[in-house]
């Protein structure tokens, strides 16, 4: 399997900063991986600090003065990486309420909806399902400080509201989830993608409620608790504008076909 992937972001600066991108690709061992960034000030080329978080997560960094600051990252995957590992902190980690999967919101009303299912593979379908048809995919219906409890109520969302709901329901019925952002080939429309991720049978297993994207062809960015970990674009201390950002994710060949029902990991 060959993917594409190509991130170009268009920012103004409007007041110094110190900005964090969260763009390239994680390692992926066994697979090889090609890739080129660049970070263009007013066409001078900026030095940016890559700094590695959990999982692989690639952070790049630098202070940054007023200005307009073009971005280019491409990277091409050949074959598949190996499944991602699994520490016994993580089962703890990603068991526990964040920011904006509030899974201690959600007990009563999980155990009400899925305290019949048993198995995780079981409960991974169900809660897909229910998340993906309970939901419309509705761009710009939510707003970025929304957590799983505001988008179960509004009923409506993007990406990451239906990945907060799925992760906050299946911590809240006891199976560790987390949310990784993803180049998605075959996503309609075309955007940085964010899915869930679940401990079941010894393995993460993807999950995705929005069905946009074949699962098979997913491409690691970041992994967290939530959206706060796993963002393409951080500020601190400054403003900034965010005028464009154009993603592309392709695969060689036909895209796989994709069901519920089938226990799939990132690789």
């Amino acid at each position: 399997m060959k993917r594409d992937v190509r991130a170009e972001l268009d920012v103004d600066i409007t007041a110094p900063t110190t900005l964090e991108f969260q763009i390239a690709v994680a390692p992926h061992p066994s697979a090889e991986v090609t890739e080129s960034l660049s970070f263009l000030l007013d066409g001078k080329e900026i030095q940016a600090r890559e700094l590695s978080s959990a999982h692989g997560t690639r952070i790049h960094v630098f202070d940054a003065p007023v200005g307009n600051l073009k971005v280019d990252y491409t990277a091409t995957v050949i074959g598949q990486a190996d499944p991602a590992p699994v520490a016994d902190v993580d089962l703890s980690t990603y068991l526990r309420p964040s920011r904006y999967a509030e899974a201690d919101k959600f007990f009563g009303f999980a155990a009400t909806e899925f305290g019949q299912y048993a198995d995780s593979a079981t409960l991974l379908e169900k809660v897909s399902s229910w998340v993906g048809t309970r939901l419309s995919y509705v761009p710009g219906s939510s707003d970025p400080i929304d957590g799983a409890a505001d988008t179960l109520l509004a009923g409506a969302g993007v990406c990451r509201d239906y990945a907060h709901l799925v992760v906050a329901l299946l911590r809240a019925v006891n199976v560790p989830a987390r949310l990784v952002a993803v180049y998605a080939p075959g996503c309609s429309p075309m955007d940085f993608h964010a899915v869930a991720e679940a401990f079941v049978e010894g393995q993460w297993r993807v999950v995705d409620a929005t069905c946009l994207a074949p699962r098979q062809t997913m491409v690691r960015i970041a992994t967290g608790r939530d959206a706060a970990d796993t963002a393409f674009l951080d500020n601190h201390k400054g403003a900034i504008t965010l005028n464009n950002a154009t993603v592309t994710a392709v695969v060689d060949g036909d895209l796989p076909q994709d069901s519920v029902d089938q226990l799939v990991s990132i690789r």
